[in-house]
């Protein structure tokens, strides 16, 4: 039988909040992909945009049907599921700029990295939600989470994509954090990870650590390396405090800015609308960011609290890295700005993790 509480409770402010910033991203794709077309026609990746928007509307819909309590009943089956679309990838995965991220299904093409952050955030959720107390988390409880994390951390940065298995560990780690440590683990962790870090630097592959050279020092290489961050900062600065204009952006129309509809889309949008435009679409973040914390504050459910912030958190940590590398205050590793950038796959991941938080928050009043 239908509970018509669930209407009651639907969360209308956060979903005009989503589809807001959805129509503000397509509005900056669309200039990405037109600015300096005389032709004015509609770009085709605009429209595959388009019909990603709709089908990850489709799904955030088909996702509050179901209540989020069974995702906790699923965790490991959606786990595995992902591993092996990871797997899939190296054994089948296609070749492209010198990594193989992408899997084709049929005519879909998908990047099973993008899907691995929601499946780790839910097996993450159900089990520190089956065995968190006051005293927080030590090393022995932490074992289970941590191998949940290494196994698609290693697979992914195998393709290689250092950034995608860094942001899952970014994940992992704001997660563990809100449900608590004991002091001896978070000390020891964090000596490890200092005392490790130079060691780490031999386990780069060449480009990897020509990134990071480069983000000390991008005149270094200034049309090599060194280029997608000179013109994104030189596209930013342009814009000032209002822009040049919509479509009017001379760094995006005549090709200097590199990947200006994925990566560094938020350079074409300081270009056109200057520090205005972007501190709006900053707010508009700000408020999603601070919707989500206020869901897994009020969440009734342990599973579903800790899961609505592993969901905030996952698009905090994208907006935070992409913002800073196209700013030049962080290496360029290739994490997309939500529902902002193309691409299919963290369209879909992201409306999926708003469905989730919405589902969380239109069941809030019941706490079994």
């Amino acid at each position: 039988m239908f509970d018509r509480r669930l209407i009651k409770n639907f969360d209308w402010g956060l979903m005009a909040l989503i589809l807001l910033i959805g129509m503000v991203g397509l509005g900056i794709l669309y200039s990405a992909l037109t600015a300096g077309n005389e032709t004015g026609a509609i770009h085709i990746l605009f429209k595959k945009q388009m019909i990603w928007m709709g089908a990850g509307f489709i799904v955030m819909m088909i996702i509050l049907v179901i209540d989020f309590r069974n995702l906790d009943k699923m965790n490991l089956f959606i786990y595995t599921i992902c591993v092996g679309l990871l797997i899939s990838v190296i054994l089948f995965g296609q070749l492209g700029g010198g990594s193989r991220r992408w899997l084709l299904i049929g005519f879909v093409r998908i990047q099973p990295s993008e899907l691995m952050k929601i499946a780790l955030i839910i097996s993450l959720a159900s089990v520190y939600a089956a065995s968190i107390s006051n005293t927080g988390f030590n090393f022995r409880k932490l074992i289970k989470p941590a191998v949940l994390c290494v196994i698609p951390f290693v697979l992914i940065v195998n393709q290689p994509d250092l950034g995608t298995g860094l942001l899952l560990l970014l994940i992992a780690g704001s997660m563990t954090l809100f449900v608590k440590v004991e002091r001896k683990v978070l000390y020891t962790v964090s000596g490890i990870c200092i005392a490790a870090a130079p060691l780490l630097w031999y386990g780069l592959k060449a480009y990897q650590k020509s990134r990071i050279l480069t983000f000390l020092n991008p005149d270094r290489d200034p049309l090599g390396a060194g280029y997608h961050i000179i013109q994104s900062k030189i596209a930013i600065g342009s814009g000032m405090l209002t822009g040049k204009g919509f479509l009017k952006g001379t760094q995006n129309a005549l090709s200097f800015l590199p990947e200006h509809h994925t990566d560094f889309i938020l350079s074409v949008l300081a270009e056109e609308w200057g520090l205005m435009g972007c501190s709006i679409l900053l707010l508009l973040y700000f408020l999603l960011l601070f919707w989500g914390l206020n869901i897994a504050y009020n969440c009734r459910n342990m599973f579903g609290s800790i899961l609505a912030f592993g969901i905030t958190t996952m698009i905090f940590w994208q907006i935070f890295i992409n913002i800073g590398m196209v700013m030049g205050l962080m290496p360029v590793v290739g994490v997309p700005l939500p529902l902002v950038s193309y691409g299919g796959s963290s369209v879909i991941t992201n409306m999926v993790g708003f469905g989730i938080l919405l589902n969380i928050s239109m069941r809030n009043f019941s706490s079994n």
